[in-house]
């Protein structure tokens, strides 16, 4: 070997030679860093499309609702709390809703038994609570003005009831409330910020008021903040509905929950993460193990090169540079194949994928260091050894 690119063919030649034990030494890197883009990977790919469901949604949405001080059994708001709510300096819109019980909703005379054992909830709606909550219509529209000024008996199905009643965008469809029939105008779209709106019916305050017999007050406010503004406004509410009285308002961020759901995951991650770095750990070990009985099995090479002229380093560069070339293998393979993990199960889920490339020459590094440091002792182990001692070794 008379310069560096000698040394590399040579230690090349060294690890194909013997493939299958060379595949065997790259299980550890491969395993790790494989490990390590999986984890980082399926944790980002998961809360990718959360993310980007809260940037779209954003995140300065408020619910308010009435506590028991408004009322005994099921509380209210006060007529004009949209008003009060709407004076805050930092609201941007606001939306009322009215938790209607006791009504029966079906969808066919013929599931009224079902129905009565499980109701389905009711809601007096605004004409703007879309727009409030940034949900668009699956099908068909929402209650608007002219179900107000016209007293039509409209109601509009959430995704999560419209698939219950096995509801067909654009059909004729009417369905019954507490007996009475109301026409189906729309379907409305998932509501990731508040869940339980997909497996309700929605219908005006006057219909709620005149048409089922309540007394129309809404119990539960949904307000959109200015962007940055939303704990000074989550402050501001029940102040601005009870003027400082004793009724009480429960107020929650839902976006604060999906953010916690987020992070949640990022425990998982650090735990894949350690097991990446354990499975680099043991393949060093697999590494350090094989090539030491390698130098063994190939004690007769040695010999043979330290008896033509070849020194103690080059002997020691050829296997460090074979451990260098394992790491580096392996830790592609185990990029390669990582991502692949990523992509596959990302597909099956309907996530988003997040790939942190910006992250793969520390997880490399990281697997090429340690098959380096594996091979020191086998590198030492071989340059020591003597041509006379080679041939005792066989």
């Amino acid at each position: 070997m008379n310069n560096f690119r000698d040394l590399l063919r040579v230690a090349w030649s060294g690890l194909t030679a013997r493939k299958v034990r060379t595949m065997l030494i790259m299980l550890g890197p491969i395993i790790g860093v494989a490990a390590m883009v999986g984890a980082v990977g399926l944790t980002e790919s998961a809360k990718g499309g959360l993310q980007q469901q809260l940037a779209k949604l954003g995140t300065n949405l408020i619910i308010a609702q009435a506590g028991g001080t408004f009322g005994s059994q099921n509380p209210t708001f006060p007529e004009n709390v949209v008003s009060r709510v709407k004076a805050i300096s930092t609201v941007e819109s606001v939306a009322a809703t009215t938790n209607i019980s006791g009504v029966i909703t079906l969808p066919e005379a013929a599931g009224s038994t079902y129905y009565q054992a499980f109701p389905v909830p009711v809601r007096a709606a605004g004409i703007n609570l879309p727009k409030v909550l940034k949900v668009p219509m699956i099908s068909g529209r929402w209650l608007n003005e002219a179900d107000l000024n016209l007293h039509a008996q409209s109601v509009v199905l959430g995704q999560g009831v419209a698939q219950q009643y096995g509801y067909v965008p654009g059909e004729d469809r009417t369905i019954q409330l507490n007996g009475i029939n109301f026409g189906v105008v729309g379907e409305l779209s998932n509501v990731a910020l508040d869940p339980t709106l997909n497996d309700a019916v929605f219908i005006t305050q006057w219909a709620a008021e005149y048409v089922l017999g309540t007394n129309g007050l809404p119990n539960e406010l949904y307000v959109r903040s200015i962007p940055g503004d939303t704990a000074a406004t989550n402050k501001a509410i029940p102040l601005a509905v009870s003027l400082g009285g004793p009724d009480q308002v429960t107020t929650q961020v839902p976006s604060d929950v999906l953010q916690a759901a987020a992070q949640a995951n990022k425990t998982l991650q650090q735990v894949a993460l350690f097991a990446g770095l354990l499975a680099l750990s043991v393949g060093g070990l697999g590494i350090a193990n094989v090539m030491s009985i390698s130098v063994i099995q190939r004690s007769s090479e040695i010999g043979i090169r330290r008896a033509l002229g070849h020194g103690r380093s080059k002997i020691a560069a050829q296997f460090m540079l074979e451990s260098l070339f394992v790491g580096l293998l392996g830790a592609m393979v185990g990029a390669v194949f990582g991502v692949g993990v990523v992509y596959l199960a990302s597909h099956f889920e309907h996530w988003v994928v997040v790939i942190a490339y910006g992250k793969f020459p520390i997880w490399m590094g990281l697997a090429i260091s340690v098959s380096i440091m594996a091979g020191l002792y086998p590198s030492i182990k071989a340059a020591r050894l003597e041509p006379l001692e080679t041939l005792r070794l066989g």
